[in-house]
């Protein structure tokens, strides 16, 4: 007998085309008529709350009273919870924010009861390839979502190299590590049974119209119907709608039900043709159109925040804890609960894709700063007590001795600035308002920087001021004082993964330094790579160890967008603007022996906006693709200043890229021309370096194919190959000729989807600072580059202290891995018990010998959940994560 399973929901944004908290105010509501409805119909089987945690706080905030009432719905099974704290863009958060998003779900979930047993992805905009295996890591084996296949229906055929096609709306998905689970795509959308109606004739005409959509794709006799939508109210007579359906279909069974229900007869009767899909699901196979990756460029600074503070908690303040952790310290496990919540509460994919009204993106910037400030605070706190703990005692008494920490999971090569406390004078005891002018005037020292054996450390002597300053102790009142401090730049080459070591500034004049890296005025070069800067701007850039040349790079695109917050629409019959078509202005801005600094300076003349037909088009809501809008004929001076950077001993070219930015409905990219033959490149996923082809299927039809990355994007060949690095710039594409297009930013004026929601600020106007970087390798090195770009977005650590002994040698590394394929992502203590959990996955689609030492810990595997003490394989299979836990 067939059975229709009625699970009424509400898909609940947090913030969209509202403000925050006219979503919430309505959600109150929308809880307040969930717990009557619970006692007043007890034919109410249940209502799903949207697979998110946060939901229950954000209730509780406003009624608090009500929590009793909440606990005894959700153990009752009426209100069917989690297993995640919020619903989170995939692929704009970092892979362990998706972790996290699951672990602290779950940990919410199980304080309230038992939470679905479903991965839940309704509305995310493409799914990640390694779904599967985080599905199967936190014991979920199913996954439900809206986007990123095509479904054919059973009647029709899916071709052997349609790889995201399928008949059913339910599949089998397998990830890069061979992981499957079962996928359950709402190919008549998550509100296929919205708005049920009871009137006979009304519903009659209601349910033949939706079985004979589900139908059309179920593999089975269980047909799901979604009684809800974005922010629907709950429909209070839904009981009674499936009373009238039963009585309309004798010979099918409508039931309320909630997932679990649905999910058990489903996977009992699953049949044996079901299609099998692999990896990331994008849309891979439509038209182009409508897979939402442009969000990936929409309000940039919203990305740039993003993963300057997913950094700072997973890759700065988590490793520094940690490592004090084992010292003495005690592990602040709620604080950074409670910044890893804020970030978090920025991910939602209308939050962090930037597709929201501008009132919702200016909350996320204050969230942002909430969660930095904390990240910060607790990497302050863990590295003083390290740096208290740490041997010093090798320099002399007058020495001013500082720790630097590598907090990153590979051997690390970069600069380090820090500023260095000289001398100081307390306001107690003085008339403090002298104190300044006593300290200015005595002369400056000559230093220099060495280690713990006294050998000078390649440096630069950047400042030196005097200023007031301040202690907060934690016994006593604040100390304030005027001090003289001295602002230093080192030079570090391979400073080994989580590790520290001791240097200290000292009163000495530095030896000389070896040749410079500028030659002559166009041209940076150390050891392994010749960056010569041309006439127009663009670099010719030569890999030394292999005489590879590459040209043409570094040259800026400039072209009109008519689209939105989601998608981006170049106008019709207009002109792109490229930096290299005029000369540029060129001028050395440092030269020494361990640094070599050129700025570009590009004057553009560019169209100041569309013209006034958009805002007409834009009112009547009209499609962006039907738009018949141009450019502006005004034009006005854009201006592009590029800072490119190269270090002595370090093969990465850094660009830093400022623009002042007064055009609107328009997009800049930067572009780096590669010579490969290749049709695939790499970029860097979530928990994964996932390929991609370079061209896309005959049925795309959109004439951009913008991606997602994180922190690189790869192309090479036989030879070698070229990595792109970025911080917090998520979207590129891979043009016709294979040039890398780096997308800076996109500036738009509305937010897009269903109606007209004008958004002035996501023109994104003013000063924007973009950093990205270009490393070139030979063959078998790519991995070392792949995690240089991730350490690019990671600088190290450094605390002053002062001359002491102590119980952990000046120089230490906490742990390594013995295989360069392994990239750890986490480094944390354990939630629950005092264990030291480490995460990590393959790089690499081949098989790779794993050992990890960790001193006197003995290493156990355990799942993303931190359940379980299993033996640590010696290998890793393609594309593994892994979770350690180190006792």
């Amino acid at each position: 007998m067939k059975k229709v399973y009625i699970v009424s929901h509400s898909h609940w944004d947090r913030e969209w085309y509202i403000p925050y908290e006219a979503h919430h105010m309505r959600l109150i509501e929308l809880m307040d008529d969930l717990l009557e409805l619970f006692e007043t119909d007890p034919e109410f089987e249940s209502f799903h709350l949207d697979g998110q945690t946060i939901i229950l706080d954000d209730y509780l905030q406003v009624r608090p009273e009500k929590e009793a009432a909440v606990r005894k719905a959700i153990e009752a099974g009426k209100l069917k919870i989690g297993p995640f704290y919020i619903l989170q863009d995939a692929f704009l958060t970092s892979s362990e924010s998706n972790v996290r998003n699951m672990l602290i779900g779950m940990q919410e979930s199980k304080k309230w009861g038992t939470p679905v047993k479903l991965g839940y992805f309704p509305d995310t905009f493409g799914n990640m390839g390694q779904t599967p295996q985080l599905m199967k890591e936190a014991n979920l084996d199913v996954a439900a979502f809206g986007r990123g296949v095509k479904p054919t229906g059973f009647n029709n055929v899916v071709i052997n190299d349609e790889k995201y096609s399928s008949q059913f709306s339910e599949m089998w998905w397998d990830g890069p590590d061979g992981s499957r689970i079962l996928g359950v795509l709402f190919a008549n959308w998550y509100s296929n049974g919205n708005e049920i109606p009871t009137d006979k004739t009304a519903a009659k005409a209601f349910w033949e119209q939706k079985l004979r959509d589900a139908e059309q794709y179920a593999a089975t006799d269980h047909l799901l119907m979604m009684n809800g939508c974005d922010h629907q109210p709950v429909q209070k007579d839904i009981t009674e709608a499936i009373r009238v359906a039963n009585e309309l279909y004798p010979d099918i069974e409508f039931i309320h039900a909630g997932f679990d229900t649905y999910l058990n007869a489903l996977k009992a009767d699953l049949p044996a043709d079901m299609s099998v899909i692999e990896g990331e699901l994008t849309s891979q196979e439509s038209d182009g159109w409508y897979t939402l990756a442009n969000t990936a460029s929409s309000r940039v600074y919203l990305k740039q925040q993003n993963t300057e503070v997913s950094c700072q908690l997973e890759n700065i303040a988590e490793p520094l804890a940690t490592m004090a952790f084992a010292e003495g310290f005690a592990y602040p496990t709620d604080k950074l609960n409670y910044a890893w919540k804020t970030l978090m509460q920025n991910h939602p994919h209308d939050s962090i894709c930037g597709c929201s009204v501008d009132s919702v993106h200016r909350g996320m910037v204050t969230r942002f700063e909430t969660a930095n400030e904390v990240g910060k605070y607790v990497a302050s706190e863990a590295a003083a007590f390290l740096a208290k703990k740490i041997d010093t005692s090798a320099f002399d008494a007058d020495a001013k001795p500082f720790v630097v920490w590598n907090t990153t999971s590979f051997q690390k090569t970069g600069s380090v600035t820090i500023e260095l406390e000289w001398e100081r004078m307390l306001f107690a005891g003085n008339k403090h308002d002298t104190l300044y002018d006593k300290l200015s005037s005595k002369p400056v020292p000559e230093v220099s920087v060495v280690d713990i054996r006294g050998n000078q450390i390649p440096f630069e002597l950047l400042s030196q001021e005097v200023r007031f300053g301040f202690d907060l102790p934690k016994d006593a009142f604040r100390v304030p004082y005027i001090a003289r401090y001295i602002t230093v730049e080192l030079f570090l080459v391979d400073m080994p993964a989580y590790s520290h070591e001791v240097f200290g500034l000292v009163q000495k004049a530095p030896t000389a330094g070896s040749e410079n890296l500028v030659k002559g005025t166009h041209t940076l070069e150390n050891a392994t790579v010749r960056v010569d800067v041309n006439e127009n701007g663009q670099l010719t850039i030569t890999h030394k160890p292999t005489g590879r040349i590459h040209e043409n790079l570094l040259s800026f695109e400039e072209t009109g967008d008519i689209g939105n917050e989601y998608i981006f629409f170049e106008p019709t019959g207009v002109s792109r603007y490229y930096s290299h078509e005029s000369p540029a202005e060129v001028r050395v801005i440092r030269n020494t022996p361990n640094v070599g600094e050129i700025e570009i300076r590009h004057e553009m003349l560019v169209p100041e906006s569309a013209d006034e037909l958009l805002d007409k088009e834009q009112k009547m809501v009209l499609e962006f693709k039907l738009r018949k809008a141009k450019r502006s004929k005004k034009m006005k001076k854009m201006v592009i200043t590029t800072r490119v950077v190269l270090e002595k001993n370090n093969s990465l070219v850094q660009f830093e890229t400022t623009v002042n930015n007064d055009i609107k409905d328009h997009r800049l990219r930067v572009l780096f021309p590669t010579s490969f033959e290749t049709n695939v490149h790499q970029a860097d996923s979530i928990y994964e370096v996932v390929t991609r082809q370079n061209k896309m299927p005959e049925t795309w039809e959109n004439p951009t194919n913008p991606n997602h990355q994180h922190a690189f994007v790869h192309m090479e060949d036989e030879a070698g190959g070229m990595t792109i690095a970025n911080m917090g710039l998520n979207e590129y594409e891979v043009l016709a000729n294979n040039t890398i297009a780096l997308t800076l930013f996109r500036s738009v004026g509305e937010m897009g989807d269903w109606g007209y929601f004008p958004t002035p600020e996501a023109q994104c106007l003013g000063e924007h600072v973009f950093r990205y970087g270009l490393m070139l390798h030979g063959d078998g090195e790519r991995e070392k580059t792949f995690h240089q770009a991730k350490q690019f977005q990671v600088p190290f650590t450094a605390e002053q202290t002062n001359v002491h002994r102590g119980e952990i040698p000046a120089t230490k590394a906490f742990l390594k891995a013995n295989n360069d394929a392994f990239l750890m992502t986490a480094l944390k203590k354990a939630q629950t018990e005092d264990a030291i959990i480490l995460r990590g996955y393959n790089l690499k689609t081949s098989k790779e010998p794993l050992e990890i030492k960790a001193g006197a810990r003995s290493s156990y595997r355990t799942n993303l959940l931190e359940e379980g003490q299993n033996p640590l394989p010696n290998e890793l299979k393609p594309a593994e994560i892994v979770t350690i836990k180190l006792i």
